[in-house]
C-alpha cells in the first residue's frame, strides 16, 4: 500500500527535475510524494525529449555524474549525447608488397588505358600499371588474362588455396596481439617466490598520487591555491561584496589545508574563507539543470564539511532551492536577499561569540 499523499514531499523538493519527469498516469495513479526516495521499486519516468524509461528512485537521484547537462537525468539522452567513434578502415598492405605484386604483372609497350579501367595512360600511370594499346582501326584488343595464382605447398603436401596477396599481408604494427596464456611447462618453470599479479596489487583511488602544488603548511592553514577554480557564480560574487562591506577579513584566500586527501588534493576550496574566524561559507543552489548539490554531489559536500571540521574550521552553508541543511549551522534561504548577510552575521556570532565577531565589523 502506498503512503499517504504528501508524506515525502519535502524529501523530493530538492529534485525539481525528477518531480517534472515523474508521471502518475504511468505509475497507476500514485503520486511522487507517496514514494520514499530510498524505495526499491520500479517506476516509469518521462524525460523532456519524450523517452519513457524505468528506474528506481535511488538510481534517478544518483544518476548524474560529472556531466553538467540537462540530458544526464535520462539514460537514453545520455547515451545519445556520447560521441561515437568512427569505424576504422581495413589495414592496407605495405608499399613494398604492392610494388612487388606490380612488378610481377605483364606490361605492354604503349597505348591508352583499356575500357572500363580508371587507370591513367603511360604519362600518368602508376608503377606496374599497364595500358591497353589501340589497333590501327580504332578497336581495342581484349585485355590479357591474368596469370594463374601461385599456390604454395602446405605442411600436408597439398597445395594451399591462399592467394599470394593474402599470404604476404603484414599486420599493422600499432595493433597489439592478444596476450598468450602460459603453458603448463612455463608455469612449472616459474620461480617459487614469483606469483601472478592479483587484483589487490592494482592501483586504487586511495593509492593515487595527490597534487604536489599544495604548500607545506600546517593543517587548517588558509592560503591562495593555484589549483582552485575561478569563481563562476554571479551570486557568489555579490554575496562576497556584501559581506566585505559589513565585515573585515583578509581577501584573496581561497583554500584551506586539510589532513586527508580530498579528490586528489590535500586542500579544499570554500566559496568564502574567513581566516580570522576560521569559518568557511558555502552558497548552494540546485543550478540551472537541477544537478548541483544533489545525489553524489551532496555526498561530496558532506565529505568536504567533515574535512574542514577535522582541521578546526566550521562551515556555514546557505542552502537555496529547497535544499535540506547538512550541518548544524546551515541556513535555508529563498535566495540572496537583504536579510541574507544579517542572518549570516547572527550565525557567526552563534559559532564564535558576539565579542569576537563584532570586533571585525566595519564602523
Amino acid at each position: 500500500m502506498p503512503y499517504p499523499v504528501g508524506s515525502y514531499r519535502e524529501a523530493w523538493a530538492s529534485y525539481p527535475v525528477l518531480v517534472r519527469q515523474y508521471r502518475p498516469e504511468h505509475n497507476g495513479g500514485i503520486v511522487l510524494s507517496q514514494i520514499p526516495p530510498a524505495a526499491d521499486v520500479w517506476l516509469c519516468w518521462l524525460c523532456d525529449a519524450g523517452h519513457v524509461f524505468v528506474a528506481t528512485p535511488d538510481e534517478q537521484r544518483h544518476r548524474p555524474g560529472r556531466e553538467r547537462r540537462r540530458s544526464s537525468w535520462c539514460p537514453e539522452c545520455s547515451e545519445l549525447a556520447v560521441p561515437r567513434a568512427l569505424p576504422m578502415r581495413p589495414p592496407m598492405a605495405p608499399a613494398a608488397v604492392v610494388r612487388a605484386q606490380a612488378a610481377g604483372m605483364p606490361r605492354q609497350d604503349s597505348g591508352a588505358p583499356a575500357q572500363g579501367s580508371g587507370a591513367p595512360g603511360p604519362a600518368g600511370a602508376a608503377p606496374g600499371q599497364a595500358g591497353a594499346a589501340r589497333s590501327p582501326g580504332g578497336a581495342v584488343p581484349a585485355a590479357p588474362s591474368p596469370p594463374p595464382r601461385r599456390r604454395r605447398a602446405s605442411s600436408t603436401g597439398l597445395p594451399s588455396t591462399t592467394p599470394r596477396a593474402e599470404a604476404t599481408h603484414v599486420a599493422r604494427p600499432d595493433r597489439a596481439s592478444p596476450p598468450e596464456r602460459a603453458s603448463p611447462r612455463d608455469r612449472a618453470s616459474r620461480p617459487t617466490g614469483a606469483s601472478r599479479p592479483t587484483r589487490a596489487s592494482r592501483p586504487t583511488r586511495a593509492s593515487r598520487p595527490v597534487c604536489d602544488k599544495t604548500p607545506a603548511v600546517p593543517t587548517g592553514t588558509p592560503f591562495v591555491s593555484a589549483c582552485a577554480p575561478k569563481p563562476a557564480s554571479a551570486v557568489e560574487a555579490e554575496l562576497r561584496a556584501e559581506l566585505t562591506a559589513r565585515l573585515e577579513f583578509e581577501p584573496g584566500l581561497n583554500a584551506v589545508r586539510v589532513g586527508r586527501p580530498f579528490f586528489d588534493h590535500v586542500e579544499v576550496w570554500p566559496d568564502i574563507v574567513l581566516s580570522e574566524l576560521r569559518v568557511a561559507i558555502e552558497y548552494d543552489s540546485t543550478g540551472r539543470h537541477g544537478l548541483e548539490h544533489v545525489g553524489h554531489r551532496e555526498t561530496a559536500d558532506r565529505r568536504k564539511d567533515a574535512a574542514l571540521r577535522a582541521a578546526g574550521w566550521e562551515v556555514v552553508r546557505l542552502r537555496t532551492g529547497k535544499l535540506p541543511p547538512l550541518g548544524p549551522h546551515d541556513l535555508q534561504l529563498s535566495g540572496l536577499t537583504r536579510q541574507t548577510v544579517p542572518l549570516l552575521l547572527d550565525e557567526l556570532r552563534a559559532i564564535r561569540g558576539p565579542l569576537l565577531v563584532d570586533a571585525y565589523l566595519r564602523r
